[in-house]
């Protein structure tokens, strides 16, 4: 066991230790990325399923006070009554497909028992400095039917989006059905849609495109790979032994015949 003895030096007690901290470190983020896997698989699926049924009132799924659950969100539902443009608002710094920033457009829905759904329109540019209200397509007039994916509040916590204060008049940061409530002084509908139809004429407002999927087997990829390097670290450390080892037989085997000459008389 001599031939080991340099596993007792500095250098390779810290490269042993690291190596051993290492692997479970691995293995964990193995662990890590195989739960963001299951749940994104889970997300897809859930979202995939809301898409693909069949449409239904409106307020077969939410009421006013209601949270949006996960397995409701992105269903498509319909909803029968006037849109009132003079409560309108616009939601700040939001994107279109292609990145550009603007509003979307936030129109109370009056249904035909008085209850108001909040019904985002899609999004409009926002044309230079966002203190003044924008000009705002007209919806639909009169009695109308629309469709759209209902969906949850939007909090700060969930988006990451601060609710800033101190606006511009009628500009908000984000859609929240209790916050509007308070605002149109009316029974709102917890949750929103995003219209799906009637498409807008002109192809404004833009609405608003399906949700993609998120990218679950790449985190797949991923857990293999830490995996895999957490096997490898060993089998690391043992070729760096082996090699330090056989290094060290060859300098000695080079020292030896210079050890072994017979002293010059």
């Amino acid at each position: 066991m001599h031939r080991y003895r340099f596993l007792l030096s500095r250098q390779w007690v810290i490269l042993t230790l690291v190596a051993i901290a290492l692997i479970p470190t691995m293995i964990k983020l193995g662990f890590w990325q195989q739960h963001r896997y299951e749940q994104r698989t889970a997300r897809n699926n859930l979202v995939s399923a809301a898409l693909h049924a069949e449409p239904v009132p409106v307020e077969r799924l939410t009421s006013p006070g209601h949270t949006v659950t996960r397995a409701d969100k992105y269903r498509t539902v319909t909803a029968t009554g006037t849109f009132e443009t003079s409560k309108e608002v616009v939601v700040r710094r939001r994107t279109n497909s292609d990145g550009e920033v603007g509003f979307h457009v936030l129109t109370p829905f009056v249904l035909d028992d008085g209850k108001v759904l909040l019904v985002n329109r899609g999004w409009i540019p926002a044309n230079g400095a966002q203190t003044a209200f924008p000009k705002i397509p007209a919806p639909p007039a009169g009695r109308t039917t629309v469709s759209g994916r209902l969906m949850a509040d939007e909090t700060t916590s969930a988006s990451g989006i601060k609710n800033v204060e101190g606006l511009p008049d009628r500009q908000i940061m984000l859609i929240n059905s209790a916050e509007e409530a308070r605002r149109l002084g009316a029974r709102v509908l917890g949750g929103y849609v995003q219209q799906t139809a009637p498409e807008p004429k002109g192809g404004s407002p833009e609405q608003i495109s399906d949700p993609g999927s998120e990218d679950a087997p790449l985190n797949y990829a991923y857990m293999i790979q830490w995996w895999l390097f957490a096997a490898g670290v060993p089998v690391g450390w043992w070729f760096l032994v082996r090699r330090e080892l056989r290094d060290r037989e060859e300098a000695a085997a080079q020292q030896q015949p210079k050890e072994s000459e017979p002293a010059t008389v």
